[in-house]
């Protein structure tokens, strides 16, 4: 009876051994996709009555399961939304700062800012395309982000 409850374990024990054996480590550490080692760079973004968001004709290109930071600052000037609902869906939002206040949504539309503020988005970029994000109806201060 010793020797076949000893010979199960041990099947059991190199079952598990056999089956524990992928080496699935990308290399990221204990934060994973979200480490510094899978950060990318995005520059950031200035909301300002009657300004471009960047420099004219810039265009953002980010890598898909690539971590990134967009800092969004408004001056105040005007009270003004910035709208990318094709961009938000193609990305997941690990958070979003204001004020030192850490949001975590399951989606975004559009953030508005109605006074002289910053905003931090902490996202990982998902989805392959082209999209746009900006303040509607303005093409001045629309963006166009391609995520590759």
């Amino acid at each position: 009876m010793k020797t076949a409850i000893t010979a199960a374990l041990m099947m059991c024990m190199a079952v598990t051994a056999w089956a524990d054996d992928d080496n699935d480590d990308a290399g990221f550490g204990a934060a994973g996709i979200l480490s510094r080692q899978n950060a990318g760079e995005i520059p950031g973004m200035i909301l300002s009555a009657g300004m471009p968001l960047l420099e004219a004709g810039s265009e953002i290109t980010l890598q898909s399961g690539k971590h990134y930071e967009l800092e969004i600052t408004a001056d105040g000037s005007q009270e003004l939304a910035l709208h990318g609902a094709g961009f938000f869906r193609a990305i997941w939002i690990d958070e979003i700062v204001i004020e030192g206040i850490e949001l975590r949504p399951l989606g975004v539309d559009s953030l508005e800012f109605d006074e002289a503020g910053s905003a931090e988005i902490s996202f990982l970029a998902v989805k392959p395309g082209t999209y746009t994000l900006g303040v509607p109806g303005n093409e001045l201060q629309t963006v166009k982000i391609k995520i590759e």
